[in-house]
């Protein structure tokens, strides 16, 4: 059994002395006081202050032994001032020996500390959440001890978690509790649209109400047997992860690494030895992990930080028994707040959301092609969500600007209510154009089709108006899954795909994997740059056996009907050809077989590479269709990744530059007569979708809730004038033609709905 000191003895005490306070009747300003007098008798200082945050930064002294009782709540400090705004703003200790002679020391009148000399601070945190600052002070110039220090972060960690829970709310209290007041965090748009509901978090946190043991070596006991069983789990998906890729295995590896750390079981136990439950050790070392988290720059560091955080958890719902369903009802309008989340994991909600949140995540992640298809505002590297968010809070979240309002105040609530109702009158409005074409005031008809992948898209084919979907995209089918999919099961969802659009037209992308499109049971390569590596056609060309299996999926599901095949990231003429033979002799193949041929076959190519602009005429003769993927062909043109936030917003799909290199490709399809679309998010904001349409484009495709948008704009407009507004563009060497073109669209007269009132059944337009 580990030697225990007479220090440690001293905090064992301490914390069982607190503990009996915290249990006694008491309001939230009594017991800061009793708590301040308590730790200045048990550190042997004249001086115990506890300073918390007031808001992000501004501390306030709300409890004191020893200094000017009036300045309680009177005395404030900005983070950084003084050496409690010091420890604030760092989260690191300051023990000194000679506080005025320190960098930065403030001398606070007010308080009649100016015969204190030393000075001991330390941070009260919470999972990297800072709350304030825990002070000792004494007229004797000394240091404090190590021991001494350790005692007081120990007893800075259990007033943490009193604050989490309350402890020291209270009539009369001038003491607020976490997660009361009304929270903005600013994060980015993953997907637009704005919601109202209550947060649902995808993993609830472990609470714990028991800090101090009374028994270190039945704690101890109780520790090291968890570890042991989160040792033996980590190990059995190890080794059911023998055939994963290489990078979900160092996950794995990492997390074992971790697991078998006596470095870090020894700080638990540390913790445990110096009064502390087991949960409440795990924890301490936990929120030691967040601090140093936000103090290092290094990614694949933090990287490694976050999964020792993981493993905490882990640690902590063993030792509890709470697991992630804990009994609590989801809420009727859930907002679903993680700090990232799987497809298949986002899936398994489906509609029932109304949002998400994520405290990663990106806009072309996985997570955020499925809200794309839900059709549910998505907001990501929305940070310190998950710390602030609990169950059933309320919270609106805003896609369009990237902007979550947790517990919002009633003035900020009835805006965002406006703006939902608004959006509602809009939708309505939109729906009365379903089915109208696009025809421009010009003449000009733009043909409106949509993206999908996933069955919860094609609903809305119907809904929204569109003429077709201009694309499928089949790698969800894969990436949702922890093994191959079977040819049968592929064919039977292409051909209910196929049922569900009717007569509409349907282009099936084939598996474009890849660059942050990683299927966990394929081995992936290491790469410099991903986005440019091994992805899309090059994998299929590669592995022509993945894309014969699916390509004789997608002949049997059409079952002798119309097939349109589209192959993704084609950067040459000669992978073109390549892939569209693969598709010929499988359609020999099943011929030979006796299945049913399709009876009309349209092979074409995603335009994503500024290479293929210059490919032979050959080739444009050859592609019975040609796709420009917007969102991949303009962070080329740019060399701007549109995952970076430092870049991705930096350049403009309105700029002069690249609407020339678009009307490029228009005259190239024109020229060979082959059809040509646009799809990318740029081609689902009106404006953006206008400017296209001007420069010659007459296909977009994007998502469904963009159509009536779109539409309404087009039919508003004469794309004669649009052109001209490029083209003046170009010869007033202008940058971008956004400002002109927002001024053009302000001077539109409204659209006459008197030729669509048939249309409106009933619906009442906000215009009325």
């Amino acid at each position: 059994m580990p030697d225990r000191s007479d220090s440690e003895s001293e905090s064992r005490k301490l914390l069982r002395r607190l503990r009996d306070t915290l249990a006694e009747h008491g309001q939230g300003q009594e017991r800061l006081d009793q708590i301040t007098t308590l730790i200045a008798e048990s550190m042997h200082a004249e001086v115990c202050s506890i300073y918390l945050f007031r808001d992000s930064e501004t501390l306030e002294l709300c409890a004191t032994q020893g200094l000017n009782p009036e300045a309680v709540h009177n005395t404030r400090l900005r983070l950084g001032e003084g050496l409690v705004g010091r420890v604030a703003r760092s989260g690191q200790v300051v023990n000194t020996a000679d506080a005025p002679s320190e960098p930065g020391f403030r001398f606070m009148a007010e308080t009649g500390e100016e015969c204190f000399s030393s000075f001991l601070g330390v941070p009260v945190q919470r999972l990297g959440e800072k709350l304030g600052v825990l002070v000792v002070q004494s007229r004797n110039a000394r240091a404090y001890s190590d021991d001494e220090i350790y005692a007081l972060d120990v007893v800075a960690m259990v007033l943490a978690e009193m604050t989490e829970l309350g402890a020291f709310n209270g009539n009369g209290s001038a003491i607020s509790g976490p997660h009361e007041h009304p929270v903005m965090l600013r994060g980015g748009s993953g997907q637009e649209g704005t919601a109202e509901g209550n947060v649902w978090l995808h993993e609830p946190r472990v609470v714990i109400t028991n800090f101090v043991n009374d028994d270190p070596d039945a704690e101890l006991e109780r520790l090291r047997e968890a570890v042991t069983e989160l040792r033996g789990s980590v190990g059995d998906l190890l080794r059911m992860a023998a055939d994963a890729d290489k990078e979900h295995r160092e996950i794995l590896e990492a997390y074992q690494m971790f697991a078998n750390s006596r470095g870090w079981l020894r700080r638990m136990e540390q913790g445990i030895e110096s009064g502390l439950s087991a949960e409440a050790a795990v924890e301490k070392d936990q929120s030691m992990t967040r601090a140093r988290l936000q103090q290092v720059p290094d990614p694949y560091l933090r990287e490694r930080l976050y999964d020792l955080d993981d493993l905490a958890n882990r640690l902590l719902r063993i030792l509890t028994g709470q697991g992630r369903d804990t009994g609590a009802m989801m809420p009727d309008r859930p907002i679903l707040v993680a700090r990232n989340i799987g497809p298949g994991e986002l899936l398994e909600y489906g509609n029932r959301l109304k949002g998400v949140v994520l405290e990663e995540g990106s806009v072309g992640s996985h997570a955020a092609i499925v809200a794309r298809a839900l059709a549910i505002p998505l907001v990501v590297h929305c940070d310190r969500i998950t710390i602030e968010a609990l169950n059933g809070d309320t919270i609106i979240v805003d896609g369009d600007e990237g902007v979550v309002h947790l517990r919002p105040d009633d003035s900020v609530a009835a805006a965002f209510r406006d703006k939902i109702i608004m959006q509602t009158r809009a939708a309505e409005r939109y729906a009365a154009l379903r089915d109208k074409p696009a025809i421009a005031r010009c003449g000009a008809q733009v043909a409106l089709h949509m993206n999908a992948g996933i069955m919860a898209d094609l609903p809305s084919l119907e809904g929204s108006g569109a003429e077709g979907v201009g694309l499928f995209r089949t790698e969800l089918q894969f990436l949702l899954r922890n093994s191959m999919p079977r040819r049968s099961e592929l064919a039977a969802l292409y051909a209910r795909v196929l049922d569900a659009a009717g007569d509409r037209r349907v282009a099936f992308r084939t598996l474009d994997i890849g660059s942050d499109k990683v299927m966990p049971y394929m081995n992936r390569p290491e790469e410099p740059n991903p986005a440019m590596g091994w992805r899309a056609i090059r994998v299929g060309l590669d592995k022509p056996g993945v894309m014969r299996m699916q390509l004789q999926a997608l002949i049997r599901a059409a079952n002798g009907g119309p097939l349109t095949v589209m192959f993704p990231l084609i950067a040459e003429m000669g992978e073109f050809i390549s892939a569209r033979d693969i598709l010929l002799r499988e359609i020999e193949r099943e011929a030979r077989l006796g299945h049913p041929l399709p009876k009309s076959l349209e092979v074409g190519a995603m335009l994503e590479t500024p290479s293929l602009v210059y490919a032979p005429d050959a080739f444009f003769q050859l592609a019975d269709f040609i796709s420009i993927g917007g969102n991949d062909l303009k962070q080329f043109f740019f060399a701007a990744d549109r995952e970076n936030e430092l870049v991705r917003r930096r350049y403009d799909g309105l700029s002069v530059s690249f609407l020339t290199f678009i009307q490029k490709i228009i005259e190239r399809c024109a020229e060979a007569g082959t059809r040509l679309s646009f799809c990318g998010e740029d081609a689902g904001r009106p404006i953006d979708a206008l400017a296209l349409a001007g420069a010659g484009m007459r296909a977009l495709s994007i998502r469904p809730a963009t159509i009536g948008p779109v539409k309404e704009l087009i039919l508003r407009a004469d794309l004669s004038e649009v052109a001209q507004i490029i083209e003046d563009a170009k010869q007033q060497g202008l940058d971008s033609v956004r400002p002109q073109l927002v001024s053009y669209v302000r001077s539109l007269p409204p659209l006459d709905r008197s030729q669509f009132q048939p249309a409106l059944n009933g619906v009442t337009s906000p215009d009325t």
